[in-house]
């Protein structure tokens, strides 16, 4: 009928890890009146946009994956990209989420409708009202270009990293490679025996690990797909060992010391020329960003058709790229590492709370979400990768089920309290948030003299969880109906505007 758009109990945005580990939650949970709204033409989020070469996950597969989807073919102990997206197609598949997406469809506007007290979410496809919003949109979404003077006028080939363009071939180029982060180091090797040249734009040098990376056996993989407790115990070890490690970031950055001496050797064993090394040793303590992990990333900067220029890309003139220091090197291609909107949510800008204002304006003071999933303000709207759910040593993917558990959580308290909506109480997010900075403060993070993209432009971590993924765990285990208040069912005329939870 004209006029009327679809109604569905839940709409989730984004069809990533988040968004199909949410659209399994939601099925396990009995709600089948959902969808999944994607903006591009299949699933897969980071690890479809990702396509660069070399490109990999830097966290062991067996921990990267969701706990209900175990795979026992990893083929790698760290898997590459098109394995990984390979198997968020096949959760698609074996968990029957076909039907609930719609691809091609990205949302421009979320609406609360204070009347109807529901989401209104206008698509690049129509429009349609949800109950409940969820956001799985992740943090490296939105890649982050800088706004190069010049840069406009190049005469060659630009890209981001996340954008990677398959159709230009780099065979005989002189390729700049601009930022030094997770992506870069693993585009420099894959690209540095075909290109012709290849500038290294380097503002701040990352700390390299060695990677422990080797082939998993045909044995290993029959053992794990007869007998699963095997990949159970694999996946425990793996996961164990990273909940040592986070005292070191969260408590005891002294501790990283040792961790620091193993890449500086790591360094020294690849790079024999003093002056490279002295470009490629960071001047703050390892784990501040985050760690980066490669074997053949300092080998390549070592041969002689590379070079680091340790500056940042100032101006580009015609086909010459000028750096702050006045240095200028000729590229047919710039190729940007240059990472993604994470403090500043994309999506912000386009979903709009009780009263009228977005989600961007809210969180002009920096981004805060009670447990990382919810908003005061922002009644129904659920975040899966929300403020300060991040790690800095672990699986995003144990985090994503324990926001998960939470999302389920808050279905079950609309359904017993018979609520239109929950809604975060300001002076509960805000005390969360205020223990989450409390204990932030003295992270390595914050304390090891840098400055990172888990900082916010007023120098807030907003990005990282400060303690265990047990802890986070534990926190988001179930719904505390105190935090919220309780906005009732009913007619539109009916209705009170506020209803306060007996506490």
């Amino acid at each position: 009928m004209a006029g009327h758009s679809e109604h569905v109990r839940v709409a989730v945005i984004g069809s990533g890890f988040g968004g199909l580990g949410a659209a399994v939650r939601l099925r396990r949970e009995g709600i089948t009146d959902f969808v999944v709204l994607e903006r591009r033409d299949s699933v897969g989020g980071t690890w479809r946009d990702n396509s660069y070469p070399g490109c990999a996950c830097d966290v062991p597969s067996h921990l990267y994956s969701f706990s209900f989807a175990p795979n026992p073919q990893w083929p790698r102990t760290f898997s590459g990209q098109p394995h990984i997206r390979a198997y968020l197609e096949r959760v698609a598949d074996t968990f029957g989420l076909r039907p609930h997406l719609r691809l091609g469809t990205e949302v421009t506007e979320a609406r609360w409708d204070a009347g109807a007290r529901h989401w209104r979410v206008t698509t690049s496809r129509g429009e349609l009202t949800a109950d409940v919003l969820v956001s799985a949109t992740g943090p490296l979404s939105d890649p982050k270009l800088p706004d190069v003077p010049g840069l406009d006028a190049f005469p060659g080939r630009v890209f981001h990293s996340s954008k990677w363009d398959h159709d230009f071939d780099l065979e005989g180029k002189r390729v700049a490679m601009v930022g030094t982060g997770a992506s870069a180091i693993q585009i420099v090797p894959a690209i540095q025996p075909e290109v012709e040249s290849l500038t290294v734009v380097q503002r701040t040098p990352p700390w390299v690990m060695p990677r422990m990376d080797r082939g998993i056996s045909r044995a290993e993989q029959w053992l794990h797909g007869k007998v699963p407790a095997t990949a159970r115990a694999r996946r425990g070890l793996l996961w164990l060992i990273r909940e040592f490690q986070v005292g070191a970031f969260t408590k005891r950055p002294a501790m990283m010391r040792g961790a620091q001496a193993v890449a500086a050797s790591h360094m020294r064993k690849a790079v024999k020329d003093p002056a490279l090394r002295a470009k490629l040793t960071p001047d703050y303590r390892i784990g501040c960003k985050r760690i980066l992990l490669s074997n053949d990333y300092y080998p390549a900067l070592a041969r002689p058709n590379t070079e680091v220029v340790a500056s940042a890309l100032k101006e580009v003139r015609g086909s010459t790229l000028v750096m702050a220091d006045g240095t200028e090197r000729e590229a047919d291609a710039i190729v940007f590492g240059t990472g993604f909107h994470v403090t500043d949510m994309p999506i912000g800008e386009r979903v709009f709370g009780a009263d009228g204002r977005s989600l961007a304006e809210h969180w002009k003071g920096g981004m805060a979400a009670l447990r990382g999933c919810s908003v005061d303000g922002f009644p129904n709207l659920l975040f899966v990768i929300g403020p300060n759910t991040g790690l800095g040593n672990s699986s995003m993917i144990l985090m994503i089920e324990s926001s998960l558990n939470y999302v389920a959580a808050y279905l079950r308290a609309l359904d017993t309290t018979g609520a239109a909506a929950l809604d975060a109480r300001p002076e509960a997010v805000r005390s969360w948030n205020d223990e989450v900075q409390r204990r932030m403060a003295r992270t390595v993070w914050n304390t090891g003299g840098c400055v990172s993209w888990y900082l916010d432009d007023q120098g807030r971590n907003t990005t990282v969880w400060p303690g265990t993924t047990a802890e986070f765990r534990r926190a988001t285990r179930r719904l505390d109906l105190q935090e919220y208040e309780i906005v009732p069912a009913g007619a539109p005329e009916e209705r009170p505007e506020r209803v306060e939870v007996a506490s």
